[in-house]
């Protein structure tokens, strides 16, 4: 059997560390190797931090969804109506007007061609 050795830490710390220890591993020993073999091989300091939280990062996603929103409600009004009455127009069944033909004439100075 293992022996153990006693560690002082302050009291809040020691029920938080117990409270996340029950809820997560069996002993307090698999759980603070856990912690320390995470920090060890992910070359981590517990102190660094990761970056944006979920929250933020959700508030950036969804001011960058209200913008591309407006853009694209943007372009409906201003360019997609135009080109829908072109296509409209063009859909249409209107005949074209009939333009009379221009014919050569012949002009008796020039030789005739032969096909």
């Amino acid at each position: 059997m293992d022996t153990f050795i006693t560690i002082r830490f302050k009291r809040k710390t020691a029920k938080r560390f117990q409270e996340f220890s029950k809820k997560q591993f069996k002993t307090h020993t698999d759980a603070m190797e856990c912690m320390l073999d995470f920090f060890f091989y992910n070359e981590m300091s517990p102190t660094e931090r990761f970056g944006p939280t979920g929250r933020k990062l959700e508030k950036l996603f969804k001011r960058r969804t209200n913008a591309i929103i407006a853009i694209m409600k943007n372009v409906e009004k201003n360019k997609a109506n135009p080109t829908l009455a072109i296509l409209q127009a063009l859909m249409e069944e209107n005949e074209p007007k009939k333009k009379p033909l221009i014919l050569e004439k012949s002009d008796p100075t020039l030789p005739e061609k032969k096909l």
